[in-house]
């Protein structure tokens, strides 16, 4: 009978505690969470870091915090523990100039100095309760020497004093990325909302690198599509001191940064989950702030729950192949269009592609950018050779055209007509010889997307004095190359344009001149010298490509101009 009654009693407990826990516990949870959730939407933003006054050296801003450090095979720095901040980094494999005793690139520096640029991640909640900020210092959790390495990650936590633990786990791989993953653990007595968030921010923009050829400011992909600003576009000219222009967009997945020419910061969520990206930019005195940040959905843990969050942070080179790896390990929409690769993509990509491969196989890229311009003239070749066999035979008409002209110099429309007819008659077609060129434009235009900005060629060396494929030649002829004791700083003109020069010189000696037209033939006649000085400041890859180009078409030109003579003598 007791052990009836011990049972009936413990029965009627559980239904009792499970009815209280299933129909007032849960609901107040659920009530409570639905009213933070609503809170945090409604006064949730990310918080723009405070722009420091006084300015102090990298040095001297390094040593104001506790650190942790980091290094891999392609970066190293180190984190504040102030904040939490990744706000010290320097590239491994790339210098500032091109002797071997130049510093490294140091692409991300610290709050309170001259070209500080940071990324700091966080929780945005309730303004009455405590989360860590920029100020919070964080302490080091477990035993492994507050060193960050690939395969080692570090764990930081912090905690709020009323109830909140927040860890923050950070791993880095063997290239650029870093991995982010926030936790919260609950341990208050009620149910608590915060929204995750991830900024980039970034004093001034670079030095030197006003260029309008190649993307330098924001951008991101947003529901699958790119978005860019750059630097000036995003400072609104008329905003006062301290207003801010912003711009934001909802999106799923995705991500956003800060691109330079060869560099690039980023950051991306999960990319399941949707969330609230914005750029924005501040005036503040003679500086620009500008600031790339995204703020996820609210997330709600219960007492006794814990919560996590994933972010991306990306800060390094466009490297193709490592951008293209990220997208596919990582899910990152369309990752590669951080690098700029212009209107062609469809072949400037390719074109990276094939110089990297055969730069592969060579070993020295300037012999990879020769293998390129054959194979572009290989795939060219049926086209090209059928435009100069009309070229050709457009020379052999020659005194017929002259005849012409002379017969007909005072009726420009008969002369026209009688054109015509010989052209018919000898089946010439006089546009085939531009139709070769045509062509050639977009992988010219391409090729020179691909020169210019692809950080692979950056400080690849050629032969002789070229020691940099990216940039122009550095040899003048207006100071005898180097020989005379005068500069001119505003005109250079090197030996590879001079030799791009006379090899279209030749090239052009090889094809019919216009007899139709004297001015376009002067016109045509100086075409070469006027590109000797459009192509001083191109990036002496581009001209050594245009140059062993037409060196080909030269070759090709000859020998079909050969065949044809032989033809016209048998």
């Amino acid at each position: 009978m007791e052990n009836k009654n011990f049972i009936t009693a413990l029965a009627l407990s559980f239904i009792i505690l499970f009815g209280y826990q299933h129909f007032f516990v849960m609901p107040e949870i659920q009530r409570q969470s639905a009213l933070e959730q609503q809170a945090v939407e409604q006064k949730t933003e990310v918080a723009v870091p405070v722009l420091e006054k006084e300015l102090i050296s990298r040095e001297d801003a390094l040593a104001q915090t506790p650190r942790i450090s980091f290094e891999n095979q392609s970066v190293r720095g180190s984190i504040s523990l102030r904040g939490a901040r990744i706000d010290d980094l320097a590239l491994k494999k790339y210098k500032t100039e091109l002797s071997e005793d130049s510093e490294d690139v140091h692409l991300l520096s610290p709050p309170k100095t001259q070209d500080n640029y940071f990324s700091e991640f966080g929780w945005a909640g309730s303004r009455n309760v405590p989360v860590p900020g920029p100020k919070t210092v964080w302490k080091i959790k477990g035993q492994n020497g507050g060193v960050l390495k690939e395969g080692s990650p570090v764990t930081l936590y912090w905690d709020n004093g009323k109830g909140l633990v927040f860890e923050r786990e950070i791993s880095l791989d063997k290239n650029y990325m870093f991995i982010i993953v926030q936790r919260i653990i609950n341990n208050s007595d009620s149910v608590k909302t915060f929204s995750p968030y991830g900024l980039i921010a970034r004093l001034n923009s670079p030095e030197g690198q006003k260029n309008r050829l190649v993307h330098e400011g924001v951008l991101g992909v947003m529901n699958g599509t790119l978005f860019e600003k750059t630097y000036d576009e995003m400072q609104d000219r008329e905003s006062g001191e301290g207003l801010m222009k912003v711009i934001q967009e909802p999106s799923q997945g995705g991500w956003i940064g800060v691109g330079d020419k060869y560099w690039l910061t980023a950051i991306a969520p999960e990319q399941s989950s949707s969330v609230k990206f914005r750029f924005s930019h501040r005036k503040a005195g003679e500086d620009n702030q500008y600031q790339a940040d995204y703020l996820g959905n609210a997330i709600s843990v219960a007492p006794g729950q814990t919560v996590s969050n994933k972010t991306y942070f990306f800060a390094g080179a466009k490297e193709l192949s490592v951008l293209d790896d990220y997208e596919q390990r990582h899910g990152l929409t369309n990752f590669d269009l951080a690098i700029d690769f212009g209107w062609f993509y469809f072949l400037t990509k390719p074109l990276l592609y094939i110089l990297l491969y055969l730069n592969a196989v060579v070993g020295k890229f300037g012999v990879a950018l020769l293998l390129l311009t054959v194979m572009v003239r290989l795939a060219l070749f049926p086209l090209a050779n059928k435009s100069y066999r009309s070229m050709g035979r457009m020379r052999t008409v020659q005194p017929q055209m002259k005849k012409l002209m002379e017969r007909h110099k005072d009726d420009k429309t008969r002369l026209n007509q009688e054109m015509i007819e010989l052209y018919k008659k000898e089946k010439i077609n006089p546009a085939a010889g531009c139709l070769p060129i045509l062509v050639q434009m977009p992988i010219f235009f391409a090729l020179y997307k691909v020169l210019y900005i692809a950080i692979e060629m950056r400080h690849q060396p050629f032969f002789g004095w070229i020691q940099d494929l990216s940039a122009p030649d550095p040899t003048n002829i207006f100071n005898l190359f180097g020989l005379a004791p005068w500069d001119f700083a505003l005109v250079s003109v090197g030996v590879w344009p001079i030799l791009m020069g006379v090899s279209m010189f030749f090239q052009q000696k090889l094809m019919p001149t216009p007899a139709t037209d004297p001015m376009q033939t002067r016109i045509l006649r100086a075409l070469p010298f006027v590109f000797v000085f459009i192509l001083a400041g191109f990036p002496s890859g581009l001209v050594i490509y245009w140059t062993w180009s037409n060196i080909l078409s030269i070759l090709q030109q000859w020998i079909l101009l050969k065949e044809q003579r032989n033809e016209s003598k048998s």
